[in-house]
């Protein structure tokens, strides 16, 4: 990773992994920030990130009822006030009337199986995320179909972190000498 030359510019999938950070930003959610990119050519389709339904409380301000219950990662999902970044980022686009068909998405965190389920139902075709999930049967139904997910590996991880520290945003950024 040579981030010192100057004009380097991230490749694709940092750039929307990037996105994909910015959005978990926005997340609700008290146990885990998640954010998600969608992508068609190169477009962004549509984001998501975790959090309540619309017009509902969000868990900051009510709590979490998995956290009441003790309910560990990976299990019982239906026992979350939340939305899941994937899902909202499908509803986004479906709501805008934008197709997810042949697109990719961009998640900071693995899908879990309810995610899964609606990535394959939405028609998207790769699936690149950052951190795993513990969820058994998202990997089963994954295994049954032609959808590529891929896992960032760690030195791609590293490189969209450092993008997000040293992108104006954030700090200070050398600017290429020519646009």
């Amino acid at each position: 990773m040579n981030l010192k030359n100057e004009g380097v510019r991230p490749d694709w999938d940092t750039y929307f992994l990037a996105i994909a950070m910015m959005a978990a930003m926005r997340s609700t959610c008290i146990r885990r920030q998640v954010g998600a990119v969608i992508v068609r050519g190169r477009q962004i389709v549509s984001t998501g990130y975790n959090g309540a339904p619309t017009g509902t409380a969000h868990c900051s301000a009510v709590g979490c009822l998995r956290e009441l219950l003790k309910i560990p990662s990976g299990e019982r999902q239906e026992m979350c006030r939340g939305s899941h970044a994937e899902g909202n980022a499908i509803a986004q686009a479906a709501r805008m009337g934008i197709s997810t068909e042949g697109g990719t998405v961009y998640c900071t965190h693995e899908p879990c199986s309810f995610c899964t389920k609606s990535i394959l139902n939405a028609g998207i075709l790769r699936v690149v995320y950052m951190e795993p999930y513990p969820d058994r049967l998202a990997v089963e139904l994954r295994e049954e179909t032609d959808v590529v997910f891929e896992a960032i590996p760690a030195e791609k991880l590293d490189e969209a972190r450092e993008w997000m520290r040293r992108s104006s945003l954030f700090g200070e950024r050398s600017k290429p000498e020519k646009y």
